[in-house]
């Protein structure tokens, strides 16, 4: 006997299969069919997936997409869909000038675009390197159609002369070396290209594999997806795999609104602190929870998750690198000591129809040096704090990279520990810094403080990497491989450069860090949460009085609606106009001819 129940009329058939206008539904056709898709598949009411390829020669961390997207497709086909790849705006962190985070909302707006404009059903979203992930995963938001996130993976483990080089830490390691006359320039790029073995991007704890482990801890990959090496085969094996339950989740309707709830952002800062995640993450996690209409402060990234222990042994915080993570169980690992320890939600929705409790409340660690148990941690607080003054409202400080060293020297003075004041040398933009760091007038010694500004979301634009400077080359000859760093910018997630960052507002918005002089003495109080210039409120208002604002030059048009239009830091740079954009999947768009 046949099901009597009405089959549900899929989005798709707006375009393909809109039987009151058939002189419409003829032209959306039409085209199709030149690469010998048939009518027989547009028309019989099979999903419609979109795959999301961020992979090309420009993206090298997202290439191996392009082999992907093939078993991609496979799950598709094998599930009953039809497969729909498109190109995303290419975001390559390492090598877009001036900066890849400027391409975010970028790729943002065109994503959302093609999902609100074109014949889709459900979409696979292949993430990878760091700003694609957020990129997806914001648009996925606004559209809010069922959606599916596949990362790309980390290379397998980089080794130079026996010892593991984990990607973007190896640099800046080999940087200071090369500063400090232990190695040539040709031995610091082949650690460089040692620290980058395969496909895949950074096998270390940077932002990629931290924003793709938060992907799957919201609930919007499948289960063990996040780790996987690129080159392993489970990695197309999980591909074959999301492209299945894409399909899956259209017929049960299962959108990104029913699984990026509260519970879920607040999953998302418990394991970014279990994990050891990039300071890149809250700005990216809080733009997603702005576009889905969640809200979620820059201050519970503290709140909620510093005082989660580090269970990950893995670089830059420890001393593996992705291939061990994924091998000790990724992020289902982790998640399962977090459950058990009552910090984390298990009755959060995932991609799998599942909750995250029916998935990994019995989930554990198969090498317990990698993934510790949570009563035997690496770090006991291993979360951001979130500190203010009067130089910034926010600013985060990483405290997993706290190295020995560092607290020796800056955060153990009996009775005031956790607090030092140091002599400020400022910094106006990355330039500057090259130019002057190693100047001898400057004076710069083991107890100062180096500040960037000028180089927020709206002065770079899109806020650059560039808080995790390094000391003058003779102090890095002494032994002194790091200073304390504060600035409105970004600094790597591969960094161990304990630093001030991400400060809201910036000094192109009104920030008073605009305002601080080489010289001036600044307080870090991280006991209470403080960080301040020590002059009196009447110097500043007199600086503020006098203070010209430096002209912002746009070069590209992108540059220009860009600036006028982002956010701060705290609030995820975003296009601030866009927020309010919601459930897009249900406009039905216009005819076009």
């Amino acid at each position: 006997m046949s099901d009597p129940t009405p089959r549900k009329r899929l989005r798709s058939e707006i375009w393909f299969n809109d039987l009151s206008r058939l002189d419409e539904t003829a032209i959306y056709l039409e085209r199709y069919g030149n690469f010998g898709l048939t009518r027989t598949e547009l028309q019989a009411g099979r999903p419609i997936i979109g795959i999301a390829q961020t992979g090309s020669d420009l993206t090298p961390c997202n290439r191996i997409h392009m082999e992907l997207a093939k078993r991609v497709r496979d799950g598709i086909r094998d599930a009953g869909g039809v497969a729909f790849e498109f190109p995303v705006h290419p975001i390559q962190e390492s090598c877009r000038r001036p900066t890849a985070a400027l391409d975010r909302n970028l790729a943002y707006l065109g994503v959302v675009e093609i999902l609100c404009g074109y014949p889709l059903d459900g979409v696979v979203l292949m993430t990878a390197c760091d700003k694609t992930t957020p990129a997806l995963l914001m648009a996925a938001a606004t559209v809010n159609m069922p959606a599916i996130v596949l990362s790309g993976g980390p290379m397998i483990d980089g080794y130079f002369k026996g010892k593991l080089a984990g990607s973007g830490m190896a640099l800046w390691e080999a940087r200071r070396m090369y500063q400090a006359g232990e190695i040539e320039m040709t031995e610091l790029m082949d650690i460089v290209f040692a620290s980058a073995p395969s496909a895949g991007h950074c096998n270390t704890m940077g932002t990629a594999l931290s924003m793709n482990s938060l992907a799957e801890a919201l609930g919007m990959s499948l289960p063990g997806c996040a780790a996987i090496p690129a080159p392993y085969g489970e990695r197309g094996a999980i591909a074959y795999s999301t492209g299945v339950r894409a399909v899956a989740m259209v017929h049960e309707d299962l959108t990104p609104s029913k699984i990026l709830t509260r519970e879920a952002f607040e999953n998302s800062i418990y394991v970014c602190s279990a994990i050891g995640g990039s300071t890149n993450c809250p700005p990216h996690i809080n733009a997603i929870a702005r576009h889905i209409g969640v809200e979620l402060d820059v201050k519970e990234w503290e709140t909620i998750g510093h005082e989660v222990p580090l269970l990950v042994n893995c670089q830059p915080a420890g001393e593996h690198l992705g291939e061990a993570y994924h091998r000790a169980g990724g992020i289902p690992a982790v998640i399962g000591e977090l459950i058990r320890a009552g910090k984390f939600n298990p009755g959060a929705m995932t991609v799998n129809g599942k909750t995250m409790g029916e998935n990994h409340a019995a989930t554990q660690s198969s090498n317990l040096d990698v993934i510790r148990p949570y009563a035997k941690p690496l770090m006991a607080h291993a979360g951001f704090l979130v500190v203010g003054g009067n130089l910034f409202d926010s600013a985060l400080v990483k405290t997993s990279v706290i190295s020995k060293d560092f607290e020796k020297r800056f955060l153990s003075t009996p009775g005031d520990e956790d607090c030092f004041t140091a002599r400020v040398i400022v910094f106006e933009g990355p330039e500057d810094y090259h130019n002057r760091i190693n100047d001898p007038a400057l004076e710069i010694d083991e107890t100062c403080m180096l500040v960037v500004r000028g180089a927020g979301p709206i002065a770079y634009p899109g806020a650059a990497e560039v808080v995790n400077m390094t000391p003058p080359d003779y102090l890095v000859k002494q032994g002194v491989r790091m200073l304390p760093c504060m600035g409105d910018g970004r600094q790597s997630g591969t960094s161990d450069s304990p630093s001030i960052l991400n400060a809201s507002p910036e000094a192109a918005a009104g920030g008073n860090l605009a305002l601080l002089a080489t010289g001036d003495r600044v307080k870090v109080d991280l006991k209470n949460r403080r960080v301040d210039v020590l002059i009196s409120d009447e110097e500043l208002a007199a600086r503020r009085a006098k203070y010209v604002a430096p002209e912002i030059v746009n070069n590209s048009p992108w540059q220009e609606l860009y600036r006028a239009n982002v956010g701060q830091l705290e609030t995820g740079a975003c296009l601030d106009f866009a927020v309010k954009y919601r459930d897009l999947r249900k406009v039905v768009p216009r005819h076009s001819h």
